[in-house]
């Protein structure tokens, strides 16, 4: 409960982009564009993959739930954001911004886990060619997708429980454009102790685990490829994995710039600037990298593009 003189939070005001108000036509209009792009480019690989045939296959099946999580993500997010700096403030209920958290964390560290197994999968079909579609048959792969889902879901949820028994007096401003785990405990005036203990080992689950698995993965895989004779046979090889490897540098990269970052004043306000790289680059990135750098991904987006020129005839 509250103490007599402070008032119990109710909604929260997210401050948003202040500093940039003289901007914020420009800011709005690339928001939204870039919103409409990442809309766009990861449901047409939703919709690639659930309708071509030769697309059917484990790596596609683990893309398409990454760009469902990228999709998740920023529509957690963007829409809200879009409203701030129309605005240049937002308001939020406190269930509303704790839902928002939730969410935040359950898309974010479900890409981390589908980025993981992708690495495992890309590890046997450069090392393990002969066996790989015995080992990644259709049945593990869903079991993976889906547990991996249940996993992160159930993790988070049971850090989301914890955190509302918080009280939440007095202040009520968030100096963000969204509801991240460290404003929110800045504002909450019980002990936050146990909670920080139980993000700090959720990390280590949801982001060390999956980073040393990726690592570990592409160890072997660069083994792997060093032992092939021909200079195109490694090319052939390394060209399979390329994409997802751009995906893990980008992904990881913009996490390791936030969140690993030197931690005080300043620092966090520039971090606010910094969540638009995982917000809203790297989801704009995913489709492009796999648009441009992926043959069967072009073979069926030509494909697409004659059916429907053809009336939809194949």
């Amino acid at each position: 409960m509250c103490e007599e003189n402070q008032t119990e939070v109710t909604q929260i005001r997210l401050l948003g982009f202040q500093s940039l108000s003289k901007y914020k036509p420009l800011l709005f209009l690339l928001l939204t564009l870039s919103y409409i792009c990442i809309l766009g480019g990861n449901l047409l690989i939703i919709f690639l993959v659930t309708t071509v045939d030769h697309l059917k296959i484990p790596m596609f099946l683990f893309l398409k739930h990454l760009s469902i999580a990228d999709v998740l993500l920023t529509t957690s997010v963007i829409p809200m954001m879009l409203d701030i700096t129309f605005v240049e403030e937002g308001v939020l209920s406190l269930w509303g911004c704790l839902l928002q958290l939730c969410a935040f964390g359950i898309f974010g560290f479900i890409q981390c886990s589908i980025i993981a197994i992708m690495s495992c999968d890309r590890y046997l079909a450069i090392c393990h060619p002969l066996h790989y579609s015995s080992l990644m048959s259709p049945d593990l792969c869903l079991q993976l997708v889906i547990g991996s889902w249940f996993w992160v879901i159930g993790l988070i949820s049971s850090e989301f429980f914890a955190i509302i028994q918080f009280n939440f007096c007095g202040l009520n401003s968030i100096d963000h454009f969204f509801c991240d785990f460290s404003p929110i405990m800045q504002l909450a005036t019980s002990d936050i102790s146990i909670v920080i203990l139980q993000d700090f080992v959720y990390c280590i689950f949801t982001l060390f685990f999956p980073f040393t698995l990726i690592i570990i993965s592409y160890f072997c895989i660069f083994v792997s490829i060093l032992k092939i004779s021909s200079t195109n046979g490694r090319r052939k090889a390394f060209s399979t994995c390329s994409s997802h490897l751009t995906t893990v540098c980008a992904y990881y990269g913009t996490l390791i710039a936030v969140y690993m970052a030197p931690s005080d004043e300043s620092s966090s306000n520039i971090n606010k600037y910094r969540s638009l790289l995982y917000l809203v680059v790297t989801p704009l990135m995913n489709p492009i990298i796999y648009s441009l750098r992926n043959n069967e991904i072009k073979r069926a987006m030509q494909k697409m593009r004659f059916m429907f020129l053809n009336g939809g005839r194949r």
